[in-house]
């Protein structure tokens, strides 16, 4: 299958807490009609969201945008990144 005719949904991410020193990134995601909360413990590559409800739909997708970005996001910062999902 041609990836363009694959279905997507852009993931709505917003930073609540960022702790360098902890090595750790709290925030919620939005994609579709689901809404997670998520933490990252980024010296572990350690990723939980919850609630499960969704959650293996905007896990890896999540965890990748987490690992290419981690030390560019801010507290109170809105980002999005895309999910070949439809949702």
């Amino acid at each position: 299958m041609n990836r363009r005719y694959l279905p997507e949904t852009v993931a709505y991410v917003r930073i609540t807490q960022q702790s360098l020193s902890m090595g750790k990134i709290e925030g919620d995601v939005k994609a579709g009609q689901y809404q997670w909360q998520f933490r990252w413990r980024f010296r572990q590559r350690q990723l939980s969201v919850q609630p499960s409800l969704g959650r293996a739909l905007i896990e890896e997708p999540l965890e990748r945008f987490l690992e290419r970005s981690d030390y560019q996001l801010e507290p109170g910062s809105d980002y999005t990144f895309t999910v070949r999902t439809k949702m």
